[in-house]
């Protein structure tokens, strides 16, 4: 066992740990959103308020979400003790602006995921814990349901009519794309996955990736915030 502590503990294994959680958020990212997208549906929230009693009250969705809060834990942690590293030994800060050995994103992965990590602590504050823990929203009930679920939708609808909220949205939604245009290669780099032929491939599917995916999740703040303003 004490091998493992001490691979985990080393700056290889923090990497690998750092890659191998990357993958998998950048996996929930995509599923995250296929729930998100049904904000867009002209339904008066129906199919979304179904969609979030459903993850909100599945037991197999409950043991899922331990590992997803623990892997965006851990993926922080080993993030910033890699910065750690870097600042201690190079004797100046992680996140610099020059643009030698190195993009301007592979030397403030530090600074977006801070960034990201204020983000999602904003996210899950305004909508999560509202949620699942504060009887601070309405019911409403469904033909197809014979119970009432909580109104989410409404919660969400009523966040995205302040401007500064979708804002934020968007500063967090292009710290994320800029994140992973360099964690998405970064992480095939550090598992050896490294290839001649497949290489430039990969790459070109983690920009694609990295693009679309936050510009799908930006969609939705954007949508609901002009459907308002077109309602005055």
């Amino acid at each position: 066992m004490s091998w493992i502590i001490n691979f985990l503990k080393s700056s290889i294994g923090k990497k690998l740990v750092m890659s191998l959680t990357g993958l998998f958020l950048v996996t929930f990212l995509v599923v995250h959103l296929i729930g998100n997208l049904q904000l867009l549906m002209p339904d008066d929230g129906k199919a979304f308020n179904i969609y979030a009693d459903f993850m909100s009250n599945n037991p197999i969705i409950k043991i899922i979400s331990l590992g997803l809060y623990a892997g965006i834990l851990l993926h922080a942690i080993q993030g910033m003790l890699i910065a750690f590293e870097n600042r201690k030994a190079k004797g100046k800060k992680y996140a610099v602006t020059s643009f030698e050995n190195g993009n301007w994103m592979s030397k403030n992965m530090a600074l977006l995921g801070t960034l990201l990590f204020f983000f999602l602590a904003i996210h899950m504050g305004d909508f999560w814990v509202k949620m699942r823990f504060l009887d601070v929203l309405n019911m409403v009930s469904y033909p197809e349901l014979d119970y009432e679920v909580k109104n989410v939708y409404e919660r969400v609808n009523l966040a995205f009519e302040n401007v500064w909220i979708v804002i934020v949205y968007l500063i967090g939604l292009l710290s994320l794309a800029l994140h992973l245009i360099h964690g998405f290669k970064s992480a095939f780099v550090t598992l050896g996955l490294e290839h001649k032929k497949y290489s430039p491939l990969i790459n070109a599917i983690g920009i694609v990736y990295s693009i679309t995916i936050p510009l799908a999740y930006a969609a939705i703040p954007l949508y609901m915030f002009f459907s308002h303003q077109s309602h005055y």
